[in-house]
């Protein structure tokens, strides 16, 4: 019963420190919401989700992770919009810090975030399409000037390459392409070098994903829009793969079992994984006691 009451008193501790900071910054007008996004339930929804999480050691990260760390960690997912009930981001332990991590869903939901974003759409090139893109010289940026397919192209052994599109409302669209090979050097980096089941039945999805994730990472510092939306974006960009192989798998029997009767996965994978981790700017303990960050 005692420790039911401490979990408790623990919860409301950081909800409620978490809702007074993002208040603040709404108030000031360093924060705006999509009208669809209730913050306070997602903060619920992902502390239920924490309360089941366990770290490598077997222990809860509720208990093994700092209060101020949780409590950073659910600000980042708030500031993003993002949902762990819909597969958009994951927390993970990193010794007694908790981080937040965002998978492919997750990026494009935070890049639809920043301002002028409309969409974020990814196409696969395949054998015998009719493919072009030009580049602005001034500008660098990539302009896709043609792609014709046909039905008949789309093989999985036969992808050239893919490309994503960030859309923009003033028509600027970024663009980012990958080809083939560049695609499998993204994947050689992870934990499973391109040779899981995914990357081989779903190859498609896969490279998808990867010129997403890359799309998003490069748009992101090209942005002027809110230092706090930028810095608290690119802070859950960096992870180890090797530290969240095993929510990646649970990531993959749900959606396996979710999926079950259709005929595409849509298996939330992150690519490009970084091999050091970027020290979140994390509150001190003293300073969450006294005000919550």
């Amino acid at each position: 019963m005692a420790d039911n009451k401490a979990v408790t008193v623990q919860e409301k501790n950081i909800t409620e420190k978490t809702l007074e900071r993002i208040k603040t910054l709404e108030k000031s007008g360093d924060l705006t919401f999509p009208q669809n996004y209730n913050y306070g339930n997602a903060i619920k929804s992902a502390y239920l989700i924490l309360s089941e999480t366990k770290d490598k050691s077997g222990k809860p990260v509720l208990q093994t992770c700092s209060q101020a760390s949780i409590a950073n960690a659910l600000l980042d997912m708030t500031i993003q919009g993002l949902s762990p009930a819909k597969k958009q981001c994951y927390f993970i332990p990193y010794g007694n810090q908790l981080q937040l991590s965002k998978s492919y869903l997750g990026n494009i939901a935070a890049t639809k975030r920043l301002k002028g974003v409309k969409n974020v759409y990814a196409n696969c090139i395949y054998e015998k399409d009719e493919f072009s893109y030009t580049i602005d010289l001034e500008t660098g940026l990539k302009k896709i000037t043609k792609h014709e397919q046909s039905f008949e192209n789309i093989d999985l052994n036969k992808i050239k390459g893919a490309y994503a599109v960030v859309v923009m409302e003033d028509g600027n669209n970024y663009v980012e392409v990958m080809n083939i090979n560049q695609i499998k050097n993204a994947w050689n980096m992870g934990a499973a070098k391109g040779g899981s089941k995914a990357h081989t039945n779903f190859s498609d999805e896969m490279a998808k994903k990867t010129v997403i994730n890359r799309a998003c990472k490069n748009f992101v510092n090209t942005s002027d829009d809110s230092d706090i939306l930028i810095e608290s974006i690119n802070r859950t960009n960096e992870y180890r793969e090797e530290d969240i192989i095993e929510n990646v798998q649970a990531e993959v029997k749900e959606e396996i079992k979710e999926n079950a009767n259709k005929e595409v996965l849509d298996i939330p994978f992150a690519e490009e994984p970084t091999q050091e981790v970027v020290e979140a700017e994390v509150v001190s303990e003293e300073e969450f006691n006294e005000a919550g960050f």
